[in-house]
């Protein structure tokens, strides 16, 4: 049986009720009725906008997760033109911005290309800074030779600046007033403008200080370096130009996008590039942020990793530059200075993958500092050419480095067998009724090699032996055995790379119009003649003579991961470009003979690595470059001999022979076998490196 409602529960909840609803009316009266001027002023002084957050671009790291390049976030100035237009002067306010960025030791943007004061000319423009001036010519009706004198009259006029002011002020403000109005020119497609890069807190705060409006404080981000390595490797990034728009704007990139120009940073774009998000922005009367409610969040990029080993590619360079600065001290030394070394590259690789390890060019330069103030300009000025890949645009004749592919070329097609001798008087006869009787190195000393085989042929280096190999083979024979070791092809590097040649009649007839004389067979077969290869196809090739004739490929991309690490977008696999095919015999002979380059006192590395504590497989050369020239170094190895694991290549420009730049190969190899079994896991997200 339901008992029935008490009377007094039914008059506490009607009281209740009407409670909350006095309370309501209340405040709707004192929201509507007594502030409701107050709520609606406050309302039309708000001003809300969709803008843009940009995306932080992904990391680069090593092999090991260790981070090469990252990001840290910045503050960007940018002109709220309405603000700066409403001041009574805002020729005075952009004035009185550039000294206060200036007190404060920051810089400015400025993209007008005229000197900073008269007698006014134009400086030297790049492709964006020549559109943008051609534009705004036409804009105000001036010809497009109209000089900088004239273009500072006009500026005078339509920007209003008053003749109070000094040409040089009148020449900032007229630079910030161009930069701004080219903004709103039609087909000119120029990104938005930022005042002030990176801006230090202290500007800021000074700005507020006295008061100065007419600017916005926006989040940006810039790239932060974690190594002072691998410059040529990683490269930078820089605002896109028109170039680029036409690349990347189908894309989807906004026009004030930076992306990658030269190195990893352009070579993986698409993994680094992340996607921008959008939130609706509130601002106050005062231009203060009431709320920000994000609409669309933004995508950083994702993570790229590198086969490059941080720790080795540090090696590699100090051994690279402590070598070459110290083979020019002891030129100097001697008087040598008409053609002193002047820069090289080293490469180590591995064998059973092809991975690049390490890859060193000398000079370089400082990444983190690299668009300072003029460096750029600076470096590219600079005649050593510090901004030169050496490792993978550098050209260089092989010399006797070369000798390891015509001894399998000659071996795989009969014209020799492990066993046959030949004997080396110090003269190549055969020609000598034509004129041509080329000699070995050895017999400027009136020395000669007597009988050898191809294994000792190639530990003692000798140029009658490989002469007569040579000349009993058809050039485009040896060149088949040449590609298929990856010299003169495609190394399957991301990156830009000089693809080299070989020497052929063809390619001497063709590019240098030219006749092939028989002396360039013979030149050809010991590494000189036209035959021009990078220092990494000599690392590649070196390491398919250690593994008994798999060329890999060079890829430098080992994985990539999302930008939380969470999940792998994808893993490199091993690729095989070519095979070099012939009986394990003459690959034995002829890495016995690499062997003994470095191990028999009569090689010709055998004092830096006869003692070494891993057993080492080499070979030197000596590329001749003409008469009154320092002959460029090159030198090739691989270790340990009996299980090859690392294949280093260096090259020395006016290095005087390879075996002087010997000690830069075993500093490498010091490195490898010290770090190779430090336990370094890759880096996830909130782990720590060892």
């Amino acid at each position: 049986m339901d008992r029935p409602i008490k009377p007094g529960r039914i008059t506490a909840l009607a009281v209740l009720l009407a409670l909350l609803l006095v309370i309501f009316l209340v405040a709707l009266y004192k929201l509507q009725i007594v502030e409701g001027n107050a709520y609606y002023e406050e309302s039309r002084n708000n001003v809300a906008s969709t803008q843009r957050v940009k995306a932080a671009r992904g990391s680069i790291l090593d092999r090991y997760g260790r981070v090469l390049v990252s990001n840290t976030s910045c503050n960007n100035l940018v002109f709220n033109t309405d603000d700066l237009f409403e001041q009574d002067d805002p020729n005075a306010v952009l004035l009185q911005m550039v000294r206060t960025v200036q007190a404060s030791g920051d810089t400015y943007v400025d993209e007008l290309p005229v000197t900073a004061s008269p007698p006014f000319e134009y400086t030297e423009m790049n492709d964006t800074q020549r559109t943008q001036l051609k534009g705004y010519l036409k804009f105000v009706g001036l010809d497009e030779d109209a000089s900088a004198v004239e273009l500072m009259s006009c500026f005078r006029q339509k920007f209003e600046i008053d003749n109070n002011y000094s040409a040089e002020d009148m020449r900032t403000i007229a630079g910030l007033r161009y930069s701004i109005k080219t903004r709103y020119i039609d087909g000119l497609y120029l990104p938005d403008y930022t005042f002030v890069k990176d801006a230090s807190m202290e500007l800021i705060s000074s700005l507020m200080e006295n008061g100065i409006s007419g600017f916005d404080v926006t989040v940006d981000y810039v790239r932060q370096y974690n190594t002072n390595c691998a410059a040529h490797l990683l490269g930078y990034t820089r605002l896109m130009d028109a170039k680029d728009y036409e690349v990347y704007g189908p894309l989807g990139y906004s026009m004030d996008a930076e992306v990658g120009k030269e190195g990893a940073e352009y070579a993986f774009e698409k993994y680094l590039h992340g996607t921008d998000g959008e939130a609706v922005v509130t601002k106050n009367a005062s231009g203060t942020v009431t709320g920000t409610i994000y609409t669309k969040e933004p995508e950083p990029g994702n993570n790229v990793s590198l086969t490059i080993d941080l720790d080795l590619q540090s090696a590699a360079e100090t051994a690279l530059a402590n070598g070459v600065e110290s083979m020019r001290a002891r030129q100097a030394e001697n008087g040598d200075v008409s053609s002193v070394a002047s820069g090289g590259a080293v490469v180590a690789v591995d064998v059973k993958t092809g991975e690049p390890l390490a890859i060193a060019s000398y000079p370089t330069y400082d990444l983190s500092t690299l668009f300072d103030g003029d460096n750029y300009e600076t470096l590219a000025a600079d005649e050593s050419n510090p901004l030169f890949n050496r490792a993978l645009m550098g050209q260089y004749s092989p010399g006797s480095t070369f000798k390891p592919c015509t001894a399998i070329a000659g071996l795989t097609e009969g014209v020799i067998n492990t066993g046959s001798t030949i004997t080396c008087n110090g003269i190549f006869t055969k020609y000598e009724e034509q004129g041509y009787a080329p000699r070995c190195w050895i017999y400027s000393s009136g020395a000669t090699h007597g009988a050898d085989n191809v294994t000792e042929a190639i530990r003692d280096s000798c140029n009658i032996f490989f002469y007569t190999v040579g000349d009993s083979m058809n050039i485009d024979t040896l060149a088949r055995y040449a590609a298929a070791f990856g010299l003169g092809e495609s190394t399957g590097i991301e990156l830009p790379e000089s693809i080299g040649q070989m020497a052929t009649k063809k390619l001497k007839e063709e590019k240098y119009n030219e006749d092939w004389y028989l002396g360039d067979s013979l030149q050809a077969a010991i590494g000189q003649s036209i035959s021009l290869f990078t220092p990494l196809q000599l690392a590649e090739y070196c390491a398919t003579i250690a593994n008994g004739g798999t060329r890999h490929s060079a890829s430098i991309l080992k994985s990539v991961r999302s930008y939380d690490y969470t999940e792998q977008l994808y893993e490199a696999e091993h690729e095989v470009l070519s095979t070099v095919e012939t009986s394990d015999y003459n690959w034995a002979a002829v890495q016995r003979g690499m062997y003994l380059v470095a191990n028999d006192p009569s090689g010709s590395a055998y004092e830096t690595f006869g003692t070494y504590q891993v057993p080492v497989a080499a070979k030197t050369g000596t590329a001749q470059l003409g008469e009154n020239q320092v002959n460029n170094a090159i030198f090739i190895c691989y270790a340990p001999y009996d299980d090859p694991q690392i294949a280093v290549a260096v090259v020395v420009e006016h290095g005087v022979a390879g075996a002087s730049i010997a000690s830069i190969a075993r500093d490498v190899l010091d490195a490898y076998f010290t770090v190779k079994n430090v336990n370094a896991s890759v880096e996830t997200e909130l782990s720590l490196l060892p």
